[in-house]
């Protein structure tokens, strides 16, 4: 029994929620959704592995508030995907979930109606009917694990994850993140540095043991066997950290901790400036670093809608846009598709005519192949 003048002083209402097996239950996979999500995941950790060289672009709106606008987008960004497969392995960014550095909306799952009612149940049940049908279309989805509980509502319709700049520090996040069922990604600190990111990289690669809820709803301690695909994310901090004395810099902490040359760089935050704009001048420095031979960086990050720019979400306006972002600021659609369709000219240029031997990477010059490193062999040597 809890003792009222110890207890829950600072609580004010206890909501039961549906369990996660109730809400899969409710909302089940299909064999189509199902295909896609192991599809999904199959190709970014062969991208991850070097096994496949192609990109990849995790693309979307900064956060999910209206599922008519974010269906339309994934109509548009299905059709792209298949257009654009040969260069790019094009994932939807869906999040519905928020961290707010203070206080504000915090996200799809936690406020779906936008009025401060906080219907959770509600935003698990669309969130996951949402996911299933951008399954169905073949759109693998990408989301961040913030929440330590979602996992069990929606963490088997993710292809990608990514633990985010606020939280990759926190040795929850770690833990969950070693048991995961998707690759998942750290981005650097807010200040741009790099150690909590690493450090978070390599507790993911082990082995952890921590409280959670089962699929029934029980308290339970989970055993994970450490998750093989964690990687990093640069996004910037209070410089840009996209250019190539940054992409040295953290391959060379990332070689020092004995980790994987897995760099995936967030296009958008703190290396646009919160300057949607920017994000443009950011992708193609990626692309002309590739074109010199880079091969660590492995993907990249946009934060697109259908339209351009962002939308307070207050009072004043009650009945925000559809398609235009209510947290950070996106590129609009049109942009969307002419930088991706850029990246995928600009890869095939060079990405085509690469190939692993034996884990490194190697050129066709002619009958010659030419090393990572610049050294030629022919092609008996190999």
């Amino acid at each position: 029994m809890s003792h009222p003048q110890l207890d829950n002083i600072n609580i004010k209402s206890v909501e039961l929620l549906a369990t996660p097996r109730q809400i899969r239950a409710a909302v089940p996979h299909t064999a189509l959704s199902a295909r896609t999500v192991m599809q999904g995941r199959a190709a970014i950790e062969q991208i991850l592995d070097g096994e496949e060289r192609r990109l990849l672009a995790i693309v979307g709106p900064c956060s999910i508030h209206n599922l008519d606008a974010a269906c339309e987008y994934a109509r548009r960004l299905r059709r792209l995907r298949d257009e654009l497969s040969d260069a790019l392995c094009i994932v939807m960014r869906v999040y519905f979930e928020k961290p707010r550095s203070a206080l504000g909306w915090k996200g799809f799952i936690n406020d779906p109606y936008l009025n401060d009612t906080f219907h959770i149940e509600h935003g698990i049940r669309m969130a996951r009917q949402f996911l299933v049908e951008l399954a169905e279309i073949g759109l693998p989805a990408a989301t961040e694990v913030l929440e330590a509980l979602m996992p069990q509502y929606i963490g088997d319709l993710i292809a990608w994850s990514v633990i985010g700049a606020r939280t990759a520090e926190a040795q929850t996040h770690r833990e969950i993140a070693s048991g995961l069922s998707t690759p998942v990604g750290f981005k650097n600190a807010t200040d741009g540095t790099l150690a909590a990111a690493i450090n978070g990289i390599r507790s993911a690669l082990g082995p952890h043991h921590f409280l959670g809820v089962t699929e029934e709803g029980l308290p339970a301690v989970f055993g994970t066997t450490g998750n093989p695909y964690p990687h990093i994310v640069l996004r910037g901090g209070t410089r840009p950290n996209y250019d190539a004395a940054s992409i040295a810099a953290c391959e060379a902490a990332l070689q020092e901790a004995q980790l994987p040359m897995r760099i995936v760089v967030d296009c958008s935050h703190g290396n646009s400036g919160k300057d949607p704009g920017r994000q443009g001048i950011v992708l193609r420095d990626l692309l002309t670093q590739i074109e010199a031979g880079n091969r660590s960086i492995c993907g990249f990050m946009l934060e697109s809608h259908l339209e351009g720019g962002a939308q307070p979400l207050n009072g004043a306006h009650p009945r925000p846009r559809p398609g235009c972002s209510v947290t950070d600021a996106c590129i609009d659609w049109e942009t969307t598709e002419t930088l991706l369709r850029e990246a995928r000219a600009r890869w095939l240029m060079v990405g085509g005519s690469w190939f692993v031997v034996h884990g490194l990477w190697f050129m066709v010059c002619g009958s010659w192949f030419v090393d990572c490193n610049g050294s030629c062999r022919n092609e008996f040597d190999i």
